[in-house]
């Protein structure tokens, strides 16, 4: 019998998602696509180290989260992309021509 480190279901569950609520991301349609990661990055990124360290497969599901928040910022904020189709098109364009802009998009830039 062994022990594993990284996060419990409920440590991940309720503490790190009430914090990912607690930001209100799709509210802020006053802030760039910039001002969004730099005020995110730095938690985000500290929570890919300490939980992704060991079972990066536990933290994929809230980084999705955080980007299904991204996702819905950007479709609150541009009137041309409130449809999914051309949100998820700019999501694309926006991945590809900057990639690190995100810290979560280092693991994995797709919007599923």
């Amino acid at each position: 019998m062994g022990i594993c480190p990284g996060s419990s279901r409920e440590a991940e569950g309720k503490k790190i998602s009430g914090e990912v609520r607690s930001w209100r991301l799709h509210l802020r349609i006053g802030l760039t696509f910039a001002e969004l990661a730099r005020r995110i990055n730095p938690i985000v990124r500290g929570w890919m180290q300490y939980y992704g360290a060991f079972y990066r497969s536990e933290l994929l599901p809230l980084l999705r989260r955080i980007s299904a928040y991204l996702m819905r910022w950007i479709r609150k904020k541009y009137k041309r992309f409130r449809s999914f189709k051309a949100a998820h098109r700019c999501w694309q364009r926006i991945t590809s021509r900057h990639p690190r802009l995100f810290a979560r998009w280092a693991w994995t830039p797709c919007f599923w």
